[in-house]
């Protein structure tokens, strides 16, 4: 089950989030964890260079693009390899939104149409 995209800045607030299935009581957690997991281990790092990490019984894969930070979470079939491929599809989409890998700024005027492309990515 995909448990959870997260999407932000270089800051760490975030831009876009997308749960499935989490308590909102437990949403807090989750956006605070993967900031500080991000700020921990996304410094230096290379665009789309992929991370992975697990927390309790789920899965969860990393990258920076441009000025952001993309965070995808899942457990059962959703393994580090399923959401590997998530997050290919999800940065395709990103680069193809905007044309190049985002600035915060450039990410924020295509909102709209990354909010689309991803509900159509995550959820269908």
């Amino acid at each position: 089950m995909l448990l959870a995209v997260l999407i932000a800045n270089s800051v760490g607030n975030i831009l876009v989030e997308r749960f499935n299935g989490v308590p909102v009581e437990e949403r807090l957690h989750w956006r605070s964890f993967l900031v500080k997991l991000g700020a921990d281990n996304l410094k230096g790092s290379k665009n789309e260079e992929l991370l992975v990490a697990s927390h309790k019984s789920v899965y969860i894969v990393y990258t920076v693009l441009g000025d952001v930070s993309i965070y995808v979470v899942g457990k059962d079939e959703y393994d580090e390899l399923a959401l590997a491929e998530a997050i290919f599809v999800i940065t395709s989409a990103l680069k193809d939104v905007c044309g190049k890998p985002p600035t915060e700024r450039l990410f924020l005027d295509k909102y709209g149409k990354i909010c689309l492309c991803l509900d159509e990515i995550v959820w269908k």
